[in-house]
């Protein structure tokens, strides 16, 4: 007899059904001003786009930023408990802003540590990778430079942006280098002052990105930027949050692997990924220290990080640099290659990446074990909702995998993003692949079937609570009278058939238009 699995999404199922509940038509004898935004999130709802707070109920994790298992083996707690002792008389808050009373002898002390540990003359400790991109990106390009940016740049970064100085604001297709000199030649011929380098070129990147798992081409960026504009008023930012701990001597990062430091005015790291701590950091020269602390309205405006964050990061950073910690780093690259090696080797995967249900693009060509790799490794689904339902099997499973769609990506490129740790064991992969191929057998069976109103399993647990609670809510067994709505119906439903249509969703434009006043 077959093993039973234990179902270990429960949790995960409950929290995601109450999300989806539609609580606009509710509120009709409401403030028009909490009908309005209930309404606006119905949208979401009524395709089954509510997002819940999740309270963690996995047992392997394949989700976190805890790279480096500093948390998850409890060694960044007893390095932080160590801090503490070494500083008993620390106050709990910071007591004001930077430029007021909130500059610690210790946040100063820690951050030029900092700067002399990554070979720049200042350090920024500030209390999140948000923050930071914020800062840099509203303050530093002044006006009449030009900002030009990899397309998919963190939505922090962008936001940044917004409010800069800089109105002339071009992307450059992804990792793209052709485009880049495509771009930069443009900004040359389009904007005499540049040209004549009396302004400046803000170029902004990723060395690992977040959602993709791959690399930035940042030698080749940096030698056609300074072919393009040899006056040297093309200057690099790099957010360095993901790969910071992860890789270069002692965990210095991506730049400092690649011995590009002299050639980035800019790095933003963070304490919040590999070194499972929080806030970030702004590395830079004084020139650039001296415009942030003066001009950056979010650092300004902000009190100062507190002691306990200070305190973790200082101990994170300690570990970073020693050899247990490389020795996670190696592991974590070995188990990397083993991951690529058992999944895209099985035969289901073989099968379901030739039909187009799986994929995984940055490695498409087998050439993992000759290239740079991360431990970002994203499972991209193309049809539409199997990332969702991915997830459900996933975390029936124990496995914490997030379902990832759009507007945070492009429409068609829906993915579950999953991250190897160093404290994941060769068995925890296995379980992992495991439970991706299951699911992905199951998918490739009901392809087959034909049958495109049938939910996989995990999919329809999650789906009849929502039916249960309309039910509920309605005070029948069906809806609208006399249409019995199962786990199909609910799927086209969600799917935008039966009337509904999604599109206001996607714009953004109007409401959703549902004359039937048909609640799925």
């Amino acid at each position: 007899m077959a093993e039973v699995k234990k179902d270990l999404g429960a949790q995960w199922r409950e929290e995601w059904a109450v999300a989806q509940k539609i609580k606009g038509p509710n509120l009709k004898n409401s403030s028009v001003f909490y009908r309005n935004i209930e309404e606006e999130l119905d949208l979401s709802r009524q395709i089954g786009l509510g997002f819940p707070i999740h309270t963690p109920s996995h047992v392997t994790d394949f989700s976190s930023c805890d790279v480096l298992g500093m948390g998850a083996t409890g060694l960044l707690r007893e390095e932080f408990l160590k801090e503490l002792d070494a500083n008993p008389g620390f106050n709990m808050g910071a007591g004001g802003s930077r430029l007021l009373d909130g500059t610690s002898r210790y946040q100063d002390m820690f951050e030029r540590e900092l700067a002399e540990l990554m070979g720049v003359e200042s350090a920024l400790v500030v209390h999140s990778g948000w923050t930071a991109n914020q800062a840099i990106f509203s303050t530093v390009p002044r006006s009449g430079d030009v900002l030009v940016y990899d397309e998919l740049m963190h939505a922090t970064a962008l936001s940044g942006m917004k409010v800069s100085l800089a109105l002339d604001q071009r992307p450059f297709r992804h990792n793209d280098v052709d485009h880049f000199i495509e771009v930069m030649e443009s900004v040359k011929e389009s904007t005499p002052l540049v040209k004549a380098g009396k302004r400046c070129v803000i170029i902004g990147v990723e060395s690992y990105y977040s959602m993709d798992g791959d690399i930035c081409p940042l030698r080749e960026l940096i030698e056609a930027a300074k072919e393009i504009f040899p006056q040297g008023n093309a200057q690099f930012v790099v957010d360095e949050a993901h790969s910071f701990g992860v890789c270069g001597p002692e965990g210095l990062g991506f730049v400092r692997q690649q011995g590009l430091d002299d050639e980035v005015a800019i790095k933003m790291v963070t304490f919040g990924k590999a070194l499972s701590g929080s806030g970030a950091c702004i590395l830079s020269n004084n020139t650039i220290r001296s415009l942030l602390i003066n001009q950056a309205k979010v650092f300004i405006c902000s009190v100062a990080p507190p002691f306990t964050l200070l305190a973790a990061s200082r101990a994170g950073v300690r570990l970073m640099q020693t050899q247990r910690v490389q020795e996670s780093r190696d592991y974590l690259h070995e188990l990397t290659l083993f991951y690529l090696d058992t999944l895209t080797s099985h035969p289901v995967y073989k099968k379901a990446h030739k039909k187009g249900i799986l994929d995984i693009p940055i490695h498409e060509d087998g050439s993992w074990h000759e290239t740079p790799i991360t431990h970002i490794v994203p499972l991209w689904t193309r049809r539409q909702k199997h990332a969702l339902y991915l997830s459900f099997h996933l975390t029936r499973d124990g496995i914490n995998g997030c379902y990832i769609v759009f507007p945070i990506v492009g429409k068609g490129e829906d993915r579950v993003r999953l991250l190897l740790h160093a404290h994941n064991t060769k068995d925890d992969v296995r379980k992992l692949i495991d439970s991706i191929t299951t699911w992905t057998q199951e998918m490739l069976e009901i392809e087959a079937s034909g049958d495109k109103n049938r939910l996989p399993s995990a999919a329809r647990l999650a789906f009849d609570l929502i039916k249960r609670d309309r039910q509920i809510a309605n005070g029948i067994n069906t809806i609208n009278g006399d249409n019995a709505v199962d786990g199909a119906n609910l799927l086209n439903a969600i799917n935008g058939s039966n009337g509904i249509n999604i599109a206001p969703l996607v714009s953004g434009i109007s409401r959703m238009n549902n004359p039937d006043g048909i609640t799925v």
